[in-house]
């Protein structure tokens, strides 16, 4: 059995200690070895709680720190890329949660730090990672529902509290935080870089981010996505994927339970009543520990990850467009 990597975190972000890390301590090739907050306080207590055996009373200690090989970053949006690139150069690999940075020229920063360094950076679109999507994405290759056409989208959740950091500028709104897995499992399923977008957004008007947001994105050949999201809606997520002989529905796309198989819907189109339909289903999996095993195995094979920085590159130039494109009422070009 292949060594696990350890790992160390910078900062105990509600996504971090909630989910990511319970998640890569049960995965196979993750060793959570040291935990890092401003508040060296906070830090033991986390520490403590998860069974993590060291504790830092900041991010530059922690990253100081030789036996870490790898950082998970869930920091503020607008510190991913300053401390991703800080770790970088302290010799760590890092996993940099999402959107990995503000735009597109500021991950092309981080994307050349770790050039330059040697060190392995990806962003953490732990999705890609569950069977149900790569499943997904299996049928649409085989060609059962046909060329897929359209991909539709709904993501989205009830939040009025002011403090939480997802209702802050300047990286919090509805784009940033859950528009981005729509734009990436489009990516992942279509296989291919969208070319324009249109968007509008509705604006609180006091936190001042998107709150209610809707994009139609064209991908080659005729191909697009449209999505809806919403930061004070009812929660709910779905989505379609709509080929020329049938379509496949992922039922629980992103918020994947832990607890619970998974399952996608595949209708062929017969009829409206689902005559020609089934269910199929995933046994009981976390994607943050599937995400945290790939991520390490790279490391421990010295292979490149299937989504890498350049990747990341490439999601920040459609959120790019989508907000120029929300402020403009044009469309614009990726």
């Amino acid at each position: 059995m292949a060594r696990k990597i350890s790992w160390g975190v910078i900062s105990v972000a509600k996504i971090g200690v909630e989910k990511v890390l319970p998640g890569m301590q049960g995965s196979a090739l993750c060793s959570i070895d040291a935990i890092g907050s401003r508040d060296l306080g906070r830090a033991k207590q986390w520490a403590a709680k998860l069974g993590i055996k060291n504790a830092y009373g900041s991010y530059d200690e922690m990253l100081a720190d030789p036996s870490i090989e790898a950082v998970y970053n869930p920091l503020p949006n607008e510190l991913h890329v300053p401390l991703s690139i800080k770790a970088l150069e302290a010799g760590k690999h890092v996993l940099c949660e999402k959107p990995i940075s503000m735009d597109a020229e500021e991950a092309a920063q981080l994307a050349a730090a770790s050039k330059r360094t040697g060190k392995i950076a990806a962003e953490a679109f732990m999705v890609r990672h569950h069977p149900q999507w790569k499943r997904a994405r299996e049928i649409v290759r085989s060609g059962e529902i046909g060329r897929a056409q359209a991909i539709q989208t709904f993501f989205s959740y009830r939040l009025l509290d002011a403090t939480n950091i997802r209702n802050i500028p300047p990286g919090g709104g509805g784009l940033y935080d859950i528009g981005c897995y729509a734009i990436v499992t489009a990516r992942y399923i279509f296989e291919a870089e969208p070319t324009r977008v249109v968007a509008t957004f509705d604006w609180d008007p006091s936190f001042k981010t998107d709150r209610l947001g809707g994009a139609l994105v064209e991908f080659p050949g005729g191909r697009h996505l449209t999505f809806t999201i919403g930061t004070q809606t009812t929660p709910h997520q779905r989505v379609t994927i709509a080929g020329e002989n049938g379509r496949v529905e992922v039922l629980i796309p992103f918020n994947a339970p832990i607890d619970r198989p998974t399952r996608i819907y595949v209708d062929n189109g017969q009829d409206l009543f689902g005559t020609g339909s089934r269910f199929e289903e995933f046994p009981i999996c976390d994607q943050y520990g599937l995400q945290g095993d790939a991520f390490s195995t790279a490391i421990l094979e010295g292979k490149p990850l299937e989504f890498g920085i350049d990747d990341a590159v490439k999601q920040m130039r459609v959120i790019d467009a989508t907000f120029r494109s929300a402020r403009s009422g044009n469309w614009e070009e990726i």
